[in-house]
């Protein structure tokens, strides 16, 4: 999966709603700030922590030791962290496992989820000064399908396609899901096809969880699954290769402070262009994404993709000629 940013969309009100189902709002946002200021401090006591709490809203007592410890043990467990303390020179508390953090994945993205969903439905008199991104319907299913992951229920959908006119109502294993681009895609066995196949949720018109279980395959890994992958096309022929680009000095600054990919690499900057290069299969997804910065990009290598590009930019100039 491409690197995963706080996006300002509705998927973070979702999360944060199922959240606080379950534990009230207030509480939560202390756990929260707890583990944001202990990450951004890197280490920091647990005097230095009440005088943040104090400055943070005038109107709070500080926190009793005991609460402290309280909230420290609920943060590890909900987002899986390890908040350790260095005794040596004072009493030191820091995340022992903010690489982990760092390094992305369900982790980061949950702690990043609910932070930024706080901060938003605590400011609700701004939301007219707050702009979110509306992503597809079909996020109503997510819940859905993570329960019958978590019990490895069959599921059947009822889904059309965006290149076929009817849809239809067939059984699935759901694997696991990924979000791309504001969209949430389910990987799932097809029994019928007897392989591995990627459906949008937005596609799904209606989805009933089955009494049938399946058993997860034992060669299947998520991770391994989009290997080299930019976005959700996985699972096919292409082969993994280097693409390298050439891209104009003000756009390398957006594309280096925010890779395309994980294997993105800069192997030459002046202050005319930097030269980006990447390990990956260059599949349509990808090609797209190209192709969206305009003239501020331009492919290098391999030649195929450079010159299945260049023939999508003549097929559009033939458009535009008149």
């Amino acid at each position: 999966m491409s690197n995963l940013c706080l996006n300002f969309t509705h998927v973070f009100i979702i999360f944060a709603e199922i959240l606080y189902h379950v534990m009230a709002k207030n509480l939560l946002g202390k756990y929260v700030w707890l583990v944001e200021t202990i990450y951004n401090a890197g280490h920091i006591t647990f005097e230095e922590i009440n005088q943040k709490w104090l400055d943070d809203d005038m109107d709070v007592e500080p926190i009793p030791l005991r609460t402290f410890h309280k909230w420290r043990i609920a943060a590890e467990e909900m987002f899986g962290l390890v908040i350790d303390c260095e005794r040596k020179g004072g009493y030191h508390y820091y995340i022992g496992n903010a690489r982990e953090v760092e390094n992305g994945g369900l982790r980061s993205w949950l702690l990043s989820t609910i932070s930024v969903s706080n901060l938003l439905l605590d400011s609700q008199q701004l939301k007219d000064r707050i702009l979110l991104e509306d992503i597809p319907s079909g996020v109503k299913y997510l819940p859905m399908i993570i329960e019958a992951m978590k019990t490895n229920n069959v599921i059947r959908i009822t889904y059309q396609s965006y290149w076929r006119e009817e849809n239809h109502t067939f059984n699935v294993h759901p694997l696991c899901v990924k979000l791309f681009k504001q969209r949430w895609y389910m990987v799932a066995l097809s029994p019928y096809y007897n392989k591995v196949m990627i459906y949008s949720l937005d596609r799904i018109y209606g989805l009933w969880k089955q009494k049938d279980k399946f058993k997860m395959p034992e060669d299947f890994e998520p991770s391994v699954f989009f290997q080299d992958c930019y976005g959700v096309i996985a699972g096919t022929k292409r082969k993994t290769e280097t693409v390298k680009i050439k891209v104009s000095a003000g756009q390398a600054n957006y594309i280096r402070s925010l890779k395309l990919h994980s294997s993105q690499d800069e192997v030459e900057r002046n202050d005319e262009y930097s030269i980006f290069t990447y390990r990956l299969r260059p599949e349509f997804d990808f090609i797209i994404e190209l192709l969206s910065n305009g003239e501020d990009v331009e492919v290098l290598e391999p030649f195929w993709l450079r010159k299945e590009i260049g023939g999508i930019i003549k097929r559009m100039w033939n458009k535009y000629k008149e």
